[in-house]
C-alpha cells in the first residue's frame, strides 16, 4: 500500500485525462552540479530497460489483484513513492505502433527537498532534483521490467528520456496523479516528482483515476499524524529544518571517541588478497564443488534479485580512476576540508545514502592483491566516505532472514550504493579530483574497518558487522575513496559492546550455528566476535529453502522501528547501562524477530536454469528461545588467519582448500583481548 494513504482519495472511472508536463526544477542547475553525473548514470541505466522474456512462465497466482500487489510491493520496496496500474491504449504508445502488450505499472519517484542556498553542497545539487529522480525512476524501471520478463512475461520499462509511451497519461489513468493547471501534482506532497512505466502482457487488476476536484491533501488529522502506518504529513516540514549533511538519523548525538570499542592493532594486521574472501574462495572451489556451483546464483535466485544484477554489473567500469587527476578549478576553492566533507555527506544523502562517515583510508584498510590477476594493489587515496545503504525495516519485518526475499534485499542495497558512489565519484572527477567507488562488485578497500573508523558503529557479536544504533545491523555499505580534501569523523561509543556480552540472540537464531556464543578473541589485529565464516557462507551459499541469509539482521535487538518503546529503551541503553538488559529481555517479550505477515508481499520463486519455478521449500522461521544452551554446547567454530589464507598472488584458477582442522585449532589457541592489552602494554 505504500507511504501514503491514497486508499483514502476519492476516484471516478470517468475522470478526464488531460495534457499535462511532469513537474520541473524550482531552480536551474548550476555548471558546478552533478547533472552531468546523473546524465551518465541515466544513459547507462536507460540501456537495460528491454529485453527478450524468459522461456517459460513463473507459476504466478490467476488472482489479478494479487498479481498487481506484488508489483506494486515490489516497487515500493524499490522506493518508489506511488504506485498504481492501468491498461494500456492504443494512444499511449509516442510512435502510434500498436502493440501485444496490455498493461501498464506507473509510478513516481518523489523529489528530495530543495538545499538552501547557504547549505554545504547547494551548488552542486540546486536544480538537480528531476535528473536525480529520473535516475531513481529509470533504476525501477530496468529492475522491475526485468523482473517480469524473468518470470515469463513480456515487459519494457519506460523514465523520463527514454520511453516510448505517454507516461503523464498512464499517471492519471493508474491514479497517482492528476493534471492541475497543465502540470500533473501528486496526492500529498508539494514536490515534484519523476515518473516510470512498465508495460507488460501480464494481466493485472487496473486502478482507478483520480476522482477530479477532490482534495488531494490529507483528509484528517489522524492521516496527517500517520494512523495507519503512513507517512507523516509533517515530515516534509520537519525534514526542512534539518540540514542536508546531517541526514535522517541523529548521529551527532552519539558519544564520539578517539580510538573503535573494540582493540585494533594496525602494526598486527597483515593485509590479505581479495582472494581470501569467502566469497571468492568458493568461486575458486575452496568449499568444495556445490558451494563453487552455487556461487553464481546464490543471492540472485529469485527473479527480483536477478533483474538487478545488469545494473550491479555494468555500474563497475563507472566506478572511477586510481590515478591523480589536475582541479579544473570548476568547484571554485576546495581546500576547506571541513566544508568539503558537509557538502560531500549533503550529496550521500541527496542521492539516498542512509547513514554518511569518513574516514582515513589506512594503508591496512586496503586489500593486498586483486583475486583476477593476483597484482598487488597499492594504497592511493587517502579520504574514504563511507555510506550505508538500509536493507529495508518493512520488508524485514515480513521476512524470516533466509527466505527468497533475503538475497533481493541485499543486491537492493548494493545496487543503490553503487548508484551513489557512482554518481559521487564521477561528480569529483569532473571536478579534478581522483575518485573511486568500491562497491559489493568490485572493491579494493576493505568495508568493514572503514565503517567502523568513520564511526557509523561498532563490531557486534555477528562478528563480521559494524551496527549502528538506529538501523542495527540491517545495512550494506558501500565506499568512495578519494584525494579531495575531508575532514575525518571519530569512531562511536553507544554501549554496544556491553549489549552484545549480554545478548546471544543472533548466535541463538543462526540457522548453522555460526555466531559465537563465547567471549571475543584477537583476529589478525582486531578483537572481535568471529565467526565461523567457513559454516556461514557454505549455508548462504546452499541455501535450499531461500535465497543467501540475513537470519542475525532479522533478530537483533536493534533492528526495530516500529514502536515508540523500541526507540525509548534504545535511548536508555545508550544513555544509562542498567537498562541495557531490559532492551534485550524486552526484544524476546514482544516477539522481536517473528515475522509479521502483514508485511509479506513477495512471491516465492526459484529460478533453476533461466525459467522461474516452485521452490522446493520456504524457511518459515520465528524465534526458539530454548535453541541457545544446547547450540552454545555443542559448537565447534573454525577461523582462518592469514596463514590460512591463500597467499598474496593466488588467482581463481589455484584451488586452496579450506583447511577447517587447522581453523578449528587455530580458533582454540586465539589470543584474548585482555592478554593482546597486556602484551602491547608490556613491549
Amino acid at each position: 500500500m505504500g507511504m501514503l494513504p491514497v486508499e483514502r482519495l476519492a476516484r471516478d472511472a470517468q475522470a478526464p485525462i488531460l495534457p499535462a508536463a511532469s513537474p520541473a526544477d524550482a531552480a536551474p542547475a548550476l555548471p558546478e552540479g552533478i547533472g552531468p553525473a546523473l546524465a551518465e548514470y541515466l544513459a547507462l541505466f536507460a540501456g537495460y530497460l528491454d529485453g527478450e522474456p524468459a522461456r517459460a512462465r513463473a507459476p504466478l497466482p490467476d488472482d489479478l489483484e494479487t498479481r498487481a500487489r506484488n508489483l506494486k510491493a515490489s516497487a515500493y520496496f524499490l522506493d518508489a513513492t506511488l504506485v498504481g496500474v492501468c491498461r494500456l491504449e492504443a494512444g499511449d504508445w509516442i510512435d502510434g505502433a500498436s502493440r501485444s502488450l496490455t498493461h501498464a505499472l506507473v509510478f513516481c519517484v518523489e523529489f528530495n527537498r530543495e538545499p538552501h542556498r547557504d547549505e554545504p553542497g547547494a551548488l552542486w545539487l540546486a536544480g538537480c532534483n528531476a535528473a536525480r529522480s529520473a535516475v531513481r525512476a529509470t533504476e525501477v524501471a530496468v529492475v522491475l521490467s526485468g523482473y517480469v520478463r524473468a518470470m515469463g512475461y513480456a515487459a519494457s520499462g519506460h523514465a523520463p528520456g527514454a520511453t516510448r509511451v505517454t507516461l503523464e497519461a498512464l499517471a492519471q489513468r493508474a491514479g497517482i496523479a492528476r493534471a492541475e493547471g497543465g502540470v500533473l501534482a501528486m496526492p500529498f506532497s508539494r514536490r515534484g516528482f519523476a515518473l516510470g512505466a512498465v508495460t507488460t502482457d501480464l494481466p493485472l487488476a487496473a486502478d482507478l483515476p483520480l476522482a477530479p476536484g477532490a482534495s488531494l491533501d490529507w483528509p484528517d488529522s489522524a492521516a496527517y499524524m500517520g494512523k495507519g502506518g503512513t507517512r507523516p504529513g509533517w515530515q516534509d516540514a520537519e525534514d526542512a529544518l534539518r540540514p542536508l549533511h546531517l541526514g535522517r538519523y541523529p548521529m551527532e548525538t552519539i558519544r564520539r571517541v578517539p580510538e573503535p570499542t573494540t582493540l585494533v592493532l594496525r602494526d598486527e594486521i597483515t593485509r590479505m588478497s581479495k582472494r581470501a574472501d569467502l566469497f571468492t574462495r568458493a568461486l575458486a572451489g575452496d568449499l568444495g564443488e556445490k558451494p563453487k556451483a552455487e556461487r553464481a546464483r546464490f543471492a540472485t535466485k529469485h527473479p527480483l534479485a536477478f533483474a538487478m544484477t545488469p545494473l550491479i554489473r555494468n555500474m563497475v567500469p563507472h566506478q572511477g580512476t586510481r590515478a591523480p587527476l589536475a582541479p579544473t578549478g570548476l568547484g571554485g576553492d576546495l581546500s576547506d576540508a571541513r566544508r568539503n566533507a558537509q557538502a560531500v555527506k549533503a550529496l550521500a544523502y541527496y542521492l539516498g545514502a542512509d547513514l554518511v562517515g569518513i574516514c582515513e583510508t589506512e594503508p591496512w584498510m586496503y586489500y593486498s592483491h586483486d583475486a583476477e590477476e593476483g597484482k598487488p594493489i597499492a594504497p592511493y587515496h587517502r579520504h574514504c566516505v563511507v555510506m550505508l545503504i538500509d536493507q529495508g525495516f518493512e520488508t524485514m519485518e515480513g521476512a524470516s532472514g533466509d527466505d527468497w526475499i533475503s538475497g533481493a534485499q541485499s543486491m537492493r542495497a548494493y545496487m543503490r550504493g553503487a548508484l551513489i558512489a557512482g554518481v559521487m565519484s564521477s561528480h569529483l572527477r569532473r571536478l579534478g579530483y581522483s575518485s573511486r567507488a568500491h562497491t559489493n562488485a568490485h572493491s579494493e578497500v576493505l568495508h568493514i574497518p572503514a565503517a567502523l573508523m568513520a564511526g557509523l558503529g561498532e563490531l557486534s557479536r555477528i562478528g563480521e558487522l559494524v551496527l549502528n544504533p538506529f538501523i542495527g545491523p540491517r545495512s550494506k555499505s558501500v565506499l568512495l575513496t578519494t584525494d579531495l580534501p575531508l575532514e575525518f569523523d571519530q569512531p562511536i561509543d553507544f554501549g554496544l559492546q556491553a549489549v552484545c556480552a549480554m545478548c546471544f540472540k543472533c548466535a541463538r537464531e543462526c540457522p548453522c550455528n555460526a555466531i559465537p556464543f563465547g567471549p571475543k578473541v584477537m583476529f589478525n589485529g582486531y578483537e572481535i566476535w568471529k565467526p565461523d565464516v567457513e559454516k556461514c557462507g557454505k549455508y548462504r551459499l546452499t541455501n535450499m529453502k531461500g535465497s543467501a541469509c540475513g537470519r542475525c539482521m532479522k533478530t537483533c535487538p536493534y533492528n526495530r522501528e516500529d514502536l515508540v518503546e523500541s526507540d525509548r529503551l534504545l535511548e536508555l541503553s545508550i544513555k544509562v547501562p542498567a537498562a541495557r538488559r531490559a532492551l534485550i529481555d524486552y526484544d524476546d517479550r514482544i516477539g522481536g524477530g517473528v515475522r509479521n505477515p502483514v508485511k509479506r508481499w513477495w512471491f516465492d520463486l526459484e529460478l533453476v536454469d533461466g525459467v522461474c519455478v516452485t521452490p522446493r521449500g520456504v524457511n518459515e522461521r520465528d524465534l526458539d528461545l530454548a535453541r541457545g544452551d544446547k547450540l552454545a554446547r555443542e559448537q565447534k567454530l573454525a577461523y582462518f588467519p592469514p596463514p590460512l589464507q591463500p597467499p598474496g598472488g593466488t588467482t581463481l584458477a589455484t584451488v586452496v582448500p579450506v583447511d577447517r582442522a587447522a581453523g578449528q585449532k587455530a580458533y582454540a589457541e586465539a589470543e584474548k583481548p585482555a592478554a593482546a592489552r597486556r602484551r602491547v602494554r608490556a613491549s
